[in-house]
């Protein structure tokens, strides 16, 4: 069985710009050590359908949903996770993309 590449899609209300801003200086790293990479990273969002109104998106792209894990369970990346939880109101949805 293949393994299928993983997206993580983030969504975040952020409450605390400074400090969210560290944590996005901060983060990159943690990413790339698990292997993924940024497709959209705070762009302009446009709702087509539905109620839903995100003021920020994220999309990353992993290997594969085992890496997503690693990233979000790095013990590296706890201190950051935090801050992020700290400094931001945020929703993550991993889901796996096709061959």
């Amino acid at each position: 069985m293949a393994v299928m590449p993983a997206y993580l899609i983030v969504t975040t209300d952020v409450h605390d710009a400074e400090a969210y801003e560290r944590y996005k200086a901060a983060v990159p790293v943690f990413i790339r050590k698990h292997g993924g990479e940024y497709l959209a990273r705070g762009g302009a969002v446009e709702v087509f359908e539905g109620a839903w109104n995100p003021t920020r998106i994220v999309i990353l792209r992993f290997p594969s949903m085992t890496r997503v894990r690693a990233f979000l369970d790095d013990p590296e990346y706890r201190q950051w996770k935090a801050l992020r939880k700290s400094a931001a109101t945020c929703e993550l949805v991993g889901v796996e993309g096709l061959e």
